[in-house]
Order: C-alpha cells, then structure tokens, then sequence
C-alpha cells in the first residue's frame, strides 16, 4: 500500500519538475523512489520516510549546484542584461551634476550618467556599462580596447 503513495508522490513531484523545470522537485522525485524501494521490500514506514528525506536532501545538495551550473551555461543574457559590459559612444557630455548625458549604443541613444558623480566623460568618448538603472546607462570610460557598437 505505501509503494503505491510514493510513486503516487514521485509522480507528482516528475510532474511539478516538469511544469517548472527549477531543478528542485526532480530531487525529492528520487527520494520519493529511494521510498518506493524501501516500501517494497517491505520495510517500516520510519525507514521509508527516513529515505525519502535523506536521500532528497543529500541529492538536492550535493548535485543541484553541479546541475544548475552545466545545464544552465548555455543560457544568453536577453534584453537590457545583454548591454552590461558593452561600449557606448557618448554623444552628449555626461555630466552627473548638471543631470545630463547620453550615449549610443547597439544604433540607440540613451540617456547616460556617470558611475562616479565627480567624472565628467565628454562627447565622443568610448565608455563601458556597467549596469541599466532605469532608464539610464551607468557607465565608465573605456579603459582600453575597441569600441562594440
């Protein structure tokens, strides 16, 4: 009887996995089968559920990480996080203290401040971005190297 709970449960667990894919549930699926042996083999309940929670927690800690990292190396930055760290040209003065500034990137102009209040960063330099805070471009002057416009 307790067999049939615990593929009732892993399936249940298969399926939220699926719905999600979060890398979490899959985890106590495995647990859940650890249990499903246990119950088969007819061993008491107390066993069973020390399986299932052992099991998923030694699982969901030890290869989460490992999984996370390979399977999610292959995703691409979309949208606004695709620009941090490319260049801009500046095409209006960036000057933080009279709260101006713009520069271009990727063939649009945004409005563009300075990371440090103190710098101002003249027309027609290359900068880098180093982060989007609403609308605005935070960026720094271009250390070295070519421009990715």
């Amino acid at each position: 009887m307790f067999a049939i709970g615990w593929l009732i449960i892993m399936a249940v667990l298969i399926i939220i996995e699926l719905a999600t894919l979060g890398l979490t549930t899959i985890w106590f699926a495995a647990g859940a089968f650890a249990a499903f042996i246990a119950a088969a083999l007819d061993l008491a309940l107390w066993i069973q559920i020390g399986l299932f929670i052992i099991v998923s927690l030694v699982l969901l800690f030890c290869t989460r990480p490992l999984a996370v990292k390979y399977l999610n190396a292959k995703t691409s930055k979309t949208n606004l996080d695709s620009l941090i760290g490319k260049s801009a040209r500046v095409t209006k003065t960036i000057d933080n203290i009279q709260a101006q500034g713009q520069a271009k990137v990727n063939g649009m102009e945004w409005t563009a401040r300075s990371a440090d209040d103190d710098v101002v960063i003249p027309e027609g330099t290359v900068v880098t971005i180093l982060k989007i805070s609403g609308v605005k471009l935070i960026v720094e002057e271009k250390k070295e190297g070519k421009e990715d416009e």
